[in-house]
């Protein structure tokens, strides 16, 4: 039988094979400008998060209450991404803090490439920590390095227990899980537990931190966390 080379419904046309192909010459891409961020971050002493959530997690206001803890003594520098609109970076900046944002229109992450470019227009001396809040989704970016020290996931209670279950490649390459916005819990039928057991099962090896930025409830605890990561950098 002869093959159709001009079967639109051929499986070995060659667009496809081309569009495979493209794609992982993005992600090879992607990775070596991802370790070249890494070196440099590394070579400046500066331990860098990169900040996973769904929208609406609490994650910027996580961030800015860490700023604020550390404004007198501890250095840290950001990079917002958001798909449009400046609002997450002027919270930032009100906190003294250098800023970066990043609009990445229509994409659902961010990229090794942008960082990069981000990465030069921070003035770096004396930065110990830089977090890279990325665009809120927890399927895109978490496929993504970007040169960071470590991924670290955040969810709040009002989204419920299952999540690391269904976006578990999130949850499986951070090093620690932030639970935000515990104080809505005696208003919600949230099993914390549960939502704990589960992220265990997706990672053994993860850290779990509980917090509210309204009571400051595992303000101190995270803190204290990021205080040793930078040790263990210095």
């Amino acid at each position: 039988m002869t093959e159709n080379r001009d079967d639109p419904h051929n499986t070995t046309d060659r667009g496809e094979i081309e569009l495979i192909s493209l794609e992982a010459s993005v992600m090879e891409e992607n990775n070596r400008l991802a370790l070249e961020n890494r070196a440099l971050l590394a070579s400046r002493g500066i331990h860098a998060l990169n900040l996973l959530s769904s929208p609406g997690s609490g994650k910027t206001t996580l961030l800015v209450e860490t700023l604020k803890a550390f404004k007198e003594n501890l250095c840290c520098a950001v990079i917002e991404g958001d798909q449009q609109t400046k609002h997450d970076a002027e919270m930032i900046a009100e906190t003294g803090t250098q800023v970066v944002q990043i609009n990445t229109g229509q994409s659902c992450h961010l990229d090794a490439v942008q960082v990069a470019r981000a990465l030069e227009k921070l003035p770096l001396d004396g930065v110990r920590i830089l977090f890279i809040e990325n665009v809120g989704n927890l399927i895109c970016p978490a496929g993504f390095d970007l040169g960071e020290s470590e991924k670290v996931a955040i969810m709040s209670v009002t989204e419920g227990e299952e999540k690391p279950l269904k976006y578990p490649l999130a949850f499986h390459l951070a090093s620690t899980l932030v639970i935000t916005r515990t104080d809505l819990l005696p208003l919600l039928r949230f099993d914390l537990e549960r939502c704990r057991n589960n992220a265990l099962q997706v990672n053994p090896d993860l850290g779990i931190i509980e917090t509210s930025a309204y009571t400051k409830g595992g303000i101190e605890e995270w803190i204290s966390y990021l205080r040793a990561r930078v040790a263990t950098d210095a």
